[in-house]
């Protein structure tokens, strides 16, 4: 699956790793739904390190449509409330 960061780019990433992400976007969702800040930016920053370190980078100029967006690191609690779904930010 192609996933992007907002304002650091696209990777790919194996549909292996989606049940360790899932469990991270569950904690992340309760957190944005309790406005636990402390733990809404722990959680965010291990999300989006787990998408890194899981992911293969694509070039800057490929045009590949991504199949997830995620914030960016510095994106704010009602930022990121705004981007969910009832499933959080990863579906299923």
């Amino acid at each position: 699956m192609i996933v992007r960061i907002m304002g650091e780019g696209q990777v790919k990433v194996a549909d292996s790793h989606f049940a360790e992400l899932n469990k991270l976007d569950d904690e992340l969702l309760a957190e944005v739904e309790s406005g636990d800040e402390e733990g809404f930016r722990r959680t965010l920053g291990s999300l989006l390190d787990a998408v890194r370190r899981f992911g293969t980078p694509l070039p800057d100029d490929a045009l590949e449509p991504s199949e997830l967006i995620l914030p960016a690191p510095d994106a704010s609690l009602d930022d990121v409330r705004a981007m969910l779904s009832d499933d959080g930010l990863i579906p299923g």
